[in-house]
């Protein structure tokens, strides 16, 4: 009679109940982790809803509006600024024509480039032309004093020809 009092008594009536409730815990959390319960025919539902697939449609629309206009923008920018760069070239490119043309108005520098280039002598004076080393120990290292083999000095239009005979060639 002892063991069926036992059985009937309170604390072990509650113990029974923190049992079955602490199972029905642990069942109901494996089924929220493990996801809801399907049906042998039902669809699984998807996670994208209406709203979700409208954002994305938005947003891959914008981006593929956006792209071309955006690839124009850079573009354009680069070669703003190689317009810029080659606007400063030639800048430059002027200024120092013009310092060349200044320096070309200059008599003093008429005539000195003229000594040297053409080696024109002035009325009086007597030009003389010295063969020059080259680094190969011979003498006449200087094309223009080179005429066949002869150390003789050449005529100014046969240097300006030269000079436009080797103009015309490529590099």
């Amino acid at each position: 009679m002892a063991a069926q009092r036992d059985r009937f008594s309170t604390a072990t009536r509650l113990r029974a109940l923190g049992e079955q409730a602490a199972a029905r815990v642990y069942r109901a959390q494996s089924r929220r982790l493990a996801g809801p319960r399907r049906r042998p025919g039902q669809q699984r539902r998807s996670r994208l809803t209406g709203r979700a697939a409208l954002l994305a449609l938005v947003v891959c629309s914008l981006v593929v509006a956006l792209a071309y206009p955006l690839r124009q923008y850079v573009q354009q920018r680069s070669d703003i600024a190689d317009q810029r760069r080659q606007a400063k070239e030639a800048a430059d490119r002027v200024e120092e024509l013009r310092d060349a043309k200044a320096r070309w108005q200059d008599d003093a520098y008429v005539e000195r480039q003229a000594r040297e280039r053409l080696r024109y002598v002035r009325p009086g004076e007597i030009g003389y032309v010295l063969p020059q080393d080259t680094p190969g120990g011979a003498t006449g290292g200087d094309e223009r004093l080179h005429n066949r083999g002869a150390l003789t000095p050449r005529p100014w239009h046969q240097n300006l020809w030269d000079g436009i005979d080797r103009a015309d060639r490529p590099q």
